[in-house]
């Protein structure tokens, strides 16, 4: 869901000067975008960032339970935010994985590896401490439109 005050269509990432600096603030559905004030990906031209992404299934506004299955459910929503602008995951570049329990890194990584392959974009993986113990995983990744993907 694009900002309705900016209507974006994936024409706009033409390479002309105008179209390349407009930005695009892109939605997901959750209701902390709105809440807090912030957009799931931000595309600029040929470039998108996305924010830390959770293992929420915001249709049926539900926390997929599991290391794993949250990750896949991640992509998932990637997927489905990327989209709005033309972008998919294909044209990621960078991934940053914050991973609340170790035990869970095999999990998270063999989802991570299997949905990359191939792709193989930088990546970080850390420890840190997620805000809800029932939260496994966030992931917040760098994507760019080229010719390559």
């Amino acid at each position: 869901m694009t900002n309705p005050a900016q209507p974006f269509r994936p024409h706009d990432l033409a390479s002309d000067d105008q179209t390349a600096r407009r930005r695009a603030a892109l939605y997901s559905g959750s209701p902390y975008e709105r809440q807090y004030s912030y957009a799931r990906a931000v595309a600029i031209g040929r470039h998108l960032w996305m924010s830390g992404t959770t293992g929420y299934d915001y249709p049926n506004d539900r926390l997929i339970a599991g290391a794993g299955p949250q990750t896949t459910q991640i992509f998932d929503n990637a997927r489905r935010v990327m989209a709005q602008a033309g972008f998919d995951l294909r044209h990621v570049v960078r991934v940053r994985i914050h991973i609340a329990d170790p035990a869970d890194y095999d999990a998270v990584m063999d989802v991570y590896a299997q949905t990359f392959r191939g792709i193989d974009p930088a990546c970080t993986t850390v420890q840190a401490g997620l805000f809800d113990p029932e939260i496994r995983v966030e992931i917040d990744m760098d994507a760019v439109l080229d010719d390559l993907a």
